[in-house]
């Protein structure tokens, strides 16, 4: 029964890793709400450390990378995704470190900013308005407030009146 149980959890492993790369914690959670017992779980854990098809740094670093580069989210949001996802604050440190040098958290504010004001939705907003609801956008994303008001504050009061955009 137990080659089974093992058998079993480690095919739910892979194909949960086929689906997109995990942290050991995510995992060891998966395979714990499948029923698997913590003696299982932790041998396919074993086996996948050493196939090195779960490795914390380098799941770190891709998942940083995604969040940074495609997703355009600020540091914070960034770290407490990777928290949440298990990962150690001196890996947590590294990835963003290392996301970061494709793009810096400065340029994806400005990027953003710069596109959210040249999307205009539904009726047209007082400047004021327009501001605080790219900095609210900005600010969900986990950018700090200070960067978003220094990028907002480098947008000419009348790019937000023109009509050509």
């Amino acid at each position: 029964m137990k080659a089974f149980n093992a058998a079993a959890a480690q095919q739910k492993a892979y194909r949960l890793l086929s689906l997109r790369p995990h942290s050991e914690k995510e995992l060891k959670k998966k395979l714990r709400e499948k029923g698997f017992s913590p003696p299982v779980v932790e041998e396919v854990l074993e086996k996948l450390r050493e196939l090195k098809y779960l490795d914390d740094e380098s799941f770190a670093r891709q998942w940083a990378r995604n969040l940074a580069v495609n997703k355009l989210w600020g540091n914070k949001k960034i770290i407490l995704s990777l928290r949440e996802k298990g990962i150690e604050g001196d890996l947590i440190g590294e990835a963003v470190e290392k996301a970061r040098q494709e793009i810096s958290e400065e340029e994806a504010a400005e990027f953003l900013v710069n596109k959210k004001k040249s999307v205009k939705k539904g009726p047209e907003l007082s400047p004021q308005k327009e501001k605080q609801r790219i900095f609210q956008s900005l600010l969900r994303r986990g950018f700090p407030a200070g960067l978003i008001l220094q990028k907002l504050g480098n947008i000419a009061q009348g790019d937000f009146d023109s009509d050509d955009g």
